[in-house]
């Protein structure tokens, strides 16, 4: 598949996403949101694919934010149904892959673009990444996930100091607040997140995808986490990974998963 904003390869079972704006410093538009959820639905379908990385082209930026002069017209209703649908095709998508996904957070990472980020599995920053969520400094508000999944992970009072203030916070303080777990230097960070998606890869694909389920149920309004993983514990015990998992270490030798 083709794309105009983005780019996307395969090698060694790693899919690298990368948006491919830098004059717009990788500012994500309805065509690349379109994108992005095109290459991450593909990915996620390729069995060749066992990790993804997102990224942003250039040493400026991830992505720094929404293009504004595409929503700067728009109405209350324009408003909800572009924060509705951008959410189901990227944000929320992205959040609920079965795929693992890791964000390579290579310099600014603001509003949508930290709200991608923080959709994905878990972060890894360079360090001059700077993060934050400067919505209400134009008279509006994240949309696209913001004000839940930054709470999530950093705290209700750091997150509401981010947002009220729309102020950045280097890769330093976002490692220490927990909303990125490694920081390195942009020549080492892709390099780190195919390292540590190595180690991922060493294990059962089909056990990951029900973690992720797990985890991911424990902050869905009405569903009880506890149920989800019990049922997903046992799913894993009718598994073709289970059995390979279970006798490759009692024949005390390195499992060869298949991922049924």
């Amino acid at each position: 598949m083709s794309y105009q904003n983005i780019l996307s390869a395969t090698k060694d079972g790693i899919t690298t996403i990368t948006i491919n704006r830098p004059n717009k410093l990788n500012a994500l538009n309805k065509d690349t949101i379109q994108e992005l959820h095109d290459a991450f639905k593909e990915a996620n379908k390729d069995k060749n694919t066992k990790v993804i990385i997102v990224t942003g082209s250039g040493e400026k930026a991830f992505v720094a934010g929404a293009d504004i002069s595409e929503f700067a017209d728009f109405n209350v209703e324009n408003g909800g149904k572009l924060a509705a649908k951008g959410q189901e095709l990227l944000f929320d998508y992205v959040a609920n892959l079965s795929t693992p996904v890791i964000a390579a957070v290579n310099g600014f990472a603001l509003g949508g673009g930290l709200e991608l980020a923080m959709a994905c599995h878990f972060r890894v920053a360079s360090d001059n990444a700077k993060m934050g969520l400067p919505e209400v400094s134009l008279g509006v508000i994240p949309g696209y996930g913001g004000t839940q999944r930054l709470p999530q992970l950093v705290g209700k009072g750091r997150a509401m100091e981010m947002i009220m203030t729309a102020g950045m916070i280097d890769a330093e303080t976002a490692k220490s607040y927990g909303l990125v777990n490694h920081v390195t230097t942009q020549e080492e960070l892709l390099s780190l997140c195919e390292k540590i998606a190595g180690k991922i890869m060493r294990n059962s694909s089909v056990a990951i995808k029900a973690a992720i389920k797990a985890v991911n149920a424990n902050y869905k309004d009405g569903v009880n986490g506890f149920e989800v993983e019990i049922k997903q514990f046992g799913k894993c015990f009718g598994t073709e990974d289970f059995t390979e998992g279970t006798t490759a270490f009692l024949e005390k030798r390195k499992a060869e998963f298949p991922g049924k």
